[in-house]
């Protein structure tokens, strides 16, 4: 088969790795792709919510099928598009895809359907926002609806923050149309577990754990990112405590998406907070996510390709998830400033030390090729994921070898996985 893999970050590079280890994929394609997706994949310059020029590409390709990766297409329904042409698509529809294309829909739902979450209100107007934080105990987390790259979830302390968080979001409109409504929601604690689960709107399979470090510096400090590092499986997340997520929350999920006429067809994120009082979701994704992608999917010995055309015949019953023991850890390697001002176009060097090892992959995120020289393309340049018999080798071994890659202004955390 020929497949088309849309997207070009790390997330996209992690799973056109895996595809091309099916004996039944022939082709590769992505697009945009990026500088590292080029050694597996053809890639071609249509961007990735681009949905005419995907269109386009696919027929010009002829492709078997087209993999939509992000969020932001899948929310815009380029899968729709796809199928309305005649191209076999995988991943979520618009209608599904809102799970994570609105908070609102999604805090919603959980209540229509008495799936756990924290307690929360909706605004689309910023002085009925005002007056609601002044009532409040802090602290409080403030949200824009819609999707806003990751960043846009706001923990404040005290009212103040909570007035600036209003102002940034409704105001000033950082995240542009995302900030048209606002959920603010009660602060829960514990600690924070990322479930991935493949979907095809009757079964779901739930895929091993993993922990995402969100916040730029050591210590969890400094501004959120799109996500400095993170490792599988999560300590905290014993077989009990599956079997009541699983129980509470993901199949009941997947049954309130169907019962709503939204079947959810792709891979479903569940964010979850670990609290006193039991397991409660903090956030859906409708996709894989990034950099969760990164140590789940190195972990997957399942032919990934039989699981996505599995979800597509609605035939995922048959499938059986088979997983290495080994435990993964990925460090992300950012620019220097990110995630607030970066420069781009720096030569990386030292990347030939890692080909064909299948214990250290560099999985490229903001990447490009010219000349055949690797240069640094965006925040996050690229993430290292080391596998181990344990979590504390796995560590280990990925900031042993992290010296070997350079690049000018080089940013990373020290402290990825040690919370586990």
């Amino acid at each position: 088969m020929d497949i088309l893999i849309v997207g070009g970050g790390g997330r996209e590079h992690a799973v056109a790795a895996k595809l091309a280890q099916s004996k039944k994929v022939d082709k590769l394609y992505c697009a945009p792709g990026n500088g590292g997706i080029g050694e597996i994949a053809e890639c071609r310059d249509v961007g990735a919510t681009d949905i005419e020029g995907m269109v386009a590409l696919a027929k010009e390709l002829k492709v078997d099928l087209v993999a939509v990766v992000p969020d932001d297409p899948l929310a815009l329904g380029m899968v729709d598009a796809l199928e309305a042409a005649g191209i076999p698509a995988w991943g979520p529809d618009k209608a599904a895809a809102v799970i994570e294309g609105s908070k609102v829909f999604a805090k919603d739902l959980m209540r229509k359907y008495g799936i756990p979450t924290a307690g929360y209100a909706v605004f689309d107007d910023v002085d009925g926002a005002r007056a609601y934080i002044s009532t409040q105990s802090y602290p409080l987390v403030v949200k824009a609806d819609g999707l806003a790259l990751g960043k846009g979830v706001i923990i404040c302390q005290d009212k103040s923050e909570a007035e600036d968080a209003l102002t940034t979001i409704m105001v000033d409109k950082k995240f542009g149309d995302s900030g048209d409504r606002v959920v603010i929601e009660e602060f829960i604690e514990g600690p924070e577990v990322s479930i991935l689960a493949f979907s095809d709107g009757k079964t779901v399979l739930p895929m091993v754990s993993a922990q995402d470090h969100k916040r730029a510096y050591d210590g969890d400090r400094g501004p959120n990112t799109g996500g400095m590092g993170t490792f599988s499986p999560a300590p905290q997340y014993t077989p009990e405590v599956a079997a009541e997520v699983t129980r509470t929350i993901i199949r009941p999920t997947v049954e309130a998406m169907a019962a709503e006429g939204r079947p959810f067809k792709g891979v479903l994120y569940f964010g979850l907070m670990l609290t006193a009082a039991g397991p409660k979701v903090l956030e859906y994704n409708a996709r894989f996510g990034d950099p969760e992608a990164q140590v789940v999917l190195p972990r997957l010995k399942t032919d990934l390709l039989e699981i996505f055309l599995a979800i597509r015949e609605e035939r995922l019953h048959e499938i059986k998830l088979e997983w290495k023991n080994d435990a993964a850890v990925c460090v992300v390697l950012a620019s220097g400033g990110y995630p607030i001002a970066y420069q781009k176009g720096y030569p990386i060097t030292g990347l030939d030390a890692f080909a064909g090892r299948d214990d250290l992959m560099v999985y490229h995120a903001g990447t490009k090729r010219v000349d055949g020289q690797y240069l640094t393309n965006g925040g996050r340049v690229l993430g290292l994921t080391a596998l181990a018999p344990t979590l504390e080798d796995a560590i280990e071994k990925a900031y042993a070898h992290l010296g070997a890659i350079d690049f000018q202004d080089k940013q990373y955390r020290t402290d990825i996985g040690r919370k586990g």
